[in-house]
C-alpha cells in the first residue's frame, strides 16, 4: 500500500531514534509493504520532520535487513528473505538462551512476577487476535531474562537480528501457531524458578526456533520470499 496521505503524524522535533522506530513499525505491521518504493519527501511529508532523520533511518533499516537500496536509483521495502531469517533466528535463539541461562543467577520474585503477567497479556493477545499487543507483550517477556543476564552485549546483538524476525512474529502471532509459545513461555518460568539453567535456557532456544521451522525434506528455501 502507497505511505498514508496524512501528514505530521509525529512531533516536528522526532529524531533520528523515533524516526527509525516508526519506519521500522510501519515495515513490520504492513503498512509498508514488501517491495514498495520509498521516497525520502513523502516520508518526510507522512512523518513531519525533515529529510535528514529520513535518511539516517532509512541507513539503519537498510544495516537491519528490513530495506535495500540502489544508490542513484531507488530504496525499496525488502522481500521477506526466509534463508536471511532463518539465519537472523539462529542468532537470536542463542542470544535469548544465553540471557537466560546468565539471568539465573540475578532473577528475582519480581522479575518472574512479571514475565508471568507478560505471558498473561500475551495468551490474551492471541485469543483477541490482535499481533500488535502480543508482539509487544512478548517482547516485555523476554526483556525480563535479557535485562536481569546484565550482560549489554546480548541486548545489542538482538537489536540487530531482532528486525529481520519482526514480520515473521507478527504473521505467526496471527496465527494459531503463536499458542505454542504460550506453553514454552511457561517452561521457560518455571525453569527459572526452579534454578535449572540448563533447561530454561532449552526453552528459550527451543520457543525462538519455532518461528521458522526447519524444512521436513531438509531442502533449501527460496530467497525473498513472502
Amino acid at each position: 500500500m502507497p505511505v498514508p496521505p496524512s501528514e505530521g503524524v509525529v512531533a516536528r522535533s522526532l529524531l533520528r531514534d523515533d524516526a527509525y522506530k516508526a519506519l521500522r513499525k510501519a515495515i513490520v505491521d504492513g503498512t509498508l509493504a514488501p517491495g514498495e518504493r520509498l521516497r525520502d519527501d513523502e516520508l518526510s511529508r507522512w512523518l513531519g520532520v525533515s529529510r535528514t532523520p529520513i535518511r539516517e533511518a532509512v541507513a539503519r533499516l537498510e544495516q537491519a535487513g528490513l530495506v535495500q537500496t540502489q544508490p542513484g536509483r531507488h530504496t525499496i521495502v525488502s522481500p521477506v528473505d526466509v534463508r536471511e531469517a532463518r539465519a537472523a533466528q539462529s542468532v537470536a535463539a542463542a542470544m535469548h538462551e544465553l540471557a537466560v541461562r546468565e539471568a539465573i543467577a540475578n532473577i528475582s520474585a519480581g522479575d518472574l512476577a512479571a514475565m508471568r503477567h507478560a505471558n498473561t497479556r500475551f495468551a490474551a493477545a492471541l485469543d483477541a487476535h490482535d499481533p500488535d499487543a502480543a508482539l509487544a507483550a512478548d517482547d516485555e517477556f523476554h526483556t525480563v531474562a535479557v535485562e536481569a543476564s546484565a550482560n549489554p552485549y546480548i541486548a545489542a546483538v538482538l537489536e540487530q537480528v531482532t528486525p529481520v524476525l519482526r514480520r515473521l512474529e507478527r504473521i505467526r502471532f496471527a496465527s494459531r501457531d503463536g499458542r505454542h509459545s504460550v506453553a514454552l513461555h511457561e517452561q521457560i518460568i518455571a525453569r527459572c524458578e526452579a534454578g535449572d539453567s540448563e533447561g530454561a535456557g532449552r526453552a528459550a532456544r527451543d520457543n525462538w526456533h519455532t518461528l521458522i521451522p526447519a524444512p521436513e525434506d531438509g531442502t533449501q528455501e527460496e530467497r525473498g520470499a513472502s
